[in-house]
């Protein structure tokens, strides 16, 4: 079964919503320019009721190791994601100075950005491909913009991967079926506007996503 990530919950009740649908991974933000980004408090009040069989995933861009670790013991973070400029050797060092999971996040557009992914093989544990970001835009992710999913019928990452960008309730059934994707991550894809979740569109995610 395809796992499924919900990004960026910043409610009680559509983090329960996510669980409730069976949503695999939860995803907390730890990057101030986001709007769905959280204070360690607020991030430690929404990550303890989550039951112990889902994955808590915090959601970082080129941190400090003191920013991981308190937000790692506020949120009691069982992953975590790079999604900034973090090289393979930055990668490395914090999967081996946190001993967690530990996920990198690729800017994707052409073969040649998946082909590239090869450099984080043995530093990350997945490489989590994503659309690349427009010129100047403020957020690494979280844009609503998809790159073209048939090129992975062209290049795949030689490690464990998940894809990211553009997914909604209307196309991820198809991003599946396309790419054979073994993770699925959903941001604004889930939002009725910037940072907005919504539990009826979070709910109709997973139901298409499992439908797949």
């Amino acid at each position: 079964m395809t796992l499924i990530k919900i990004c960026g919950l910043t409610e009680p009740q559509t983090r329960d919503a996510a669980i409730h649908a069976h949503a695999t991974h939860l995803w907390f933000v730890f990057f101030p320019p986001s709007p769905r980004h959280l204070e360690n408090e607020r991030a430690a009040a929404l990550a303890a009721p989550v039951p112990v069989h889902i994955a808590r995933v915090g959601v970082f861009v080129d941190p400090d190791d003191a920013l991981l670790d308190a937000a790692i013991h506020a949120a009691r973070l069982t992953i975590l994601q790079l999604h900034g400029h973090e090289t393979p050797a930055r990668t490395a060092h914090v999967r081996a100075r946190f001993g967690l999971e530990t996920w990198k996040a690729a800017p994707v557009r052409t073969v040649q950005d998946i082909a590239a992914t090869a450099a984080y093989a043995g530093a990350a544990d997945l490489i989590l491909l994503d659309a690349k970001a427009p010129e100047g835009a403020p957020l690494p992710g979280g844009n609503g913009l998809r790159f073209d999913w048939h090129i992975l019928a062209q290049a795949r990452p030689a490690m464990p991967w998940g894809l990211s960008g553009g997914l909604t309730p209307a196309t991820v059934r198809e991003a599946i079926r396309t790419t054979g994707a073994p993770l699925v991550d959903v941001s604004s894809g889930v939002e009725t506007a910037p940072g907005v979740k919504s539990a009826d569109l979070i709910r109709q995610f997973i139901e298409a996503a499992h439908a797949a």
